[in-house]
C-alpha cells in the first residue's frame, strides 16, 4: 500500500490527478446497432468468402510488401462466421520476439475478434523490430506494409472496417502510436502496453482524434515510465499528455484505484478517449499473463487483454 501511494502522489506532482474514485471504469462509445446500415456497409470484401482455415485455430501467412516478404500469424475466433463482419485487432510484438511468441503471452486470441500478429524485419543485433525505432532496420515501411497487410484479411475475411484495432507490447507497442499518427483513417483504437515511444522528430498529425489507452508499469526498468533522454524516450506521462491535447481533452483527468497496485488516469471532455493504466512497481511485462512477458513485476489485478478488448469493443470509426 505504501508504493501504491507513492506512486499516486507521484502522479498529483506531475498534474494528472485531481480526483480519486474507487474503481476504473473505461468511457463507453455507442456502436452502431446489429443490422443497421452503417454496420452492413462497414462489411469488407471478404464478407461471404470461404476461410482458408478452421475457426478457433492460428495459421501462419506470408504477403510481399515494399519488396520484402513479410510473415504474420492470424487466429480466428471459434465463433467466425463469414456472413458476420468482425473486429479485427493487429498485435506488434517487442525487439527480438514473435508474433507466435507474443500470442503465447498476451491470451489476446481469447477475444472474439480476428487477431493478427505480424513480424518485424530483422534489424540491429539481428534483432526483429518495428519502424521509428533506433535499431530498426533503415527503409523499412512498416506502415505501408500494415496497410497492406489490412487490405489482405480484409479481401480474405469478413471483417467489420469500422473495427480494426492496434496494440502491442514494448517496441510494437511504440509502433502503434505511430498508426494512430498515420493511419488513423484506418485504425479506429490502439492500446500500447509498455510502449517504447521513441522520439521521430516528426510531428503527429492524425486525420481525426484517436482513442488511445495506454498501459505501463511504474518500475519498467526497460522502457523507464519516468522516460530515458539518452535514448529519446520521453516519459509515459508525457506521451499520454501529448494524446490528450491531439484529442482536446480536459486537461485533468479523473483518478481511479484498483486494488493495491493499479491507477487509472481517465481524461474527461475528449473528442476521442484517453485513458493511461499504471501498474506500481510494474515491470516490462504484460499484465495478468502467467506466461513469461518480460522481466519485472507482473500484477494479476487485471487481465490486460480483457481490458484491451473491452476498450476496443467501446470504440468503432466514426463518419
Amino acid at each position: 500500500m505504501r508504493l501504491h501511494r507513492l506512486a499516486l502522489a507521484g502522479l498529483v506532482t506531475a498534474g494528472l490527478v485531481t480526483a480519486v474514485a474507487s474503481s476504473p471504469q473505461l468511457p463507453a462509445t455507442a456502436a452502431p446497432a446489429a443490422g443497421s446500415a452503417q454496420e452492413q456497409q462497414d462489411r469488407s470484401t471478404g464478407c461471404s468468402k470461404q476461410a482458408t482455415q478452421q475457426p478457433g485455430t492460428g495459421a501462419d501467412y506470408a504477403l510481399v510488401s515494399g519488396g520484402i516478404t513479410r510473415t504474420y500469424r492470424l487466429h480466428l475466433p471459434a465463433g467466425y462466421d463469414a456472413k458476420k463482419a468482425q473486429p479485427l485487432i493487429v498485435v506488434y510484438h517487442g525487439r527480438g520476439k514473435t508474433g507466435a511468441f507474443t500470442e503465447a503471452f498476451t491470451d489476446l486470441s481469447k477475444l472474439d475478434a480476428i487477431v493478427a500478429y505480424p513480424n518485424g524485419v530483422v534489424g540491429d543485433e539481428d534483432k526483429q523490430a518495428w519502424q521509428g525505432a533506433p535499431y530498426a532496420k533503415p527503409g523499412v515501411d512498416d506502415v505501408k506494409f500494415t496497410a497492406d497487410l489490412l487490405d489482405t484479411l480484409e479481401a480474405a475475411y469478413c471483417v467489420d472496417q469500422d473495427a480494426v484495432y492496434a496494440t502491442g507490447k514494448s517496441n510494437g507497442a511504440g509502433f502503434t502510436g505511430i498508426l494512430a499518427c498515420r493511419m488513423a483513417d484506418r485504425f479506429a483504437a490502439i492500446a500500447p502496453v509498455a510502449g517504447a515511444f521513441y522520439i521521430e522528430g516528426g510531428r503527429c498529425a492524425p486525420s481525426r482524434p484517436v482513442p488511445v489507452l495506454a498501459i505501463h508499469g511504474t518500475g519498467d526498468t526497460t522502457i523507464p515510465y519516468g522516460g530515458d533522454g539518452q535514448r529519446d524516450l520521453p516519459s509515459v506521462q508525457t506521451w499520454v499528455r501529448d494524446w490528450a491535447v491531439r484529442d482536446h481533452c480536459d486537461p485533468e483527468p479523473r483518478l481511479s484505484t484498483q486494488g493495491d497496485d493499479v491507477l487509472t488516469a481517465t481524461y474527461k471532455g475528449c473528442e476521442a478517449d484517453v485513458v493511461h493504466v499504471a501498474v506500481t512497481d510494474g515491470g516490462h511485462s504484460w499484465p495478468g499473463s502467467d506466461a513469461s512477458s518480460g522481466p519485472g513485476y507482473v500484477t494479476q489485478t487485471f487481465e490486460a487483454h480483457e481490458l484491451i478488448g473491452s476498450f476496443f469493443r467501446a470504440h468503432k470509426l466514426r463518419h
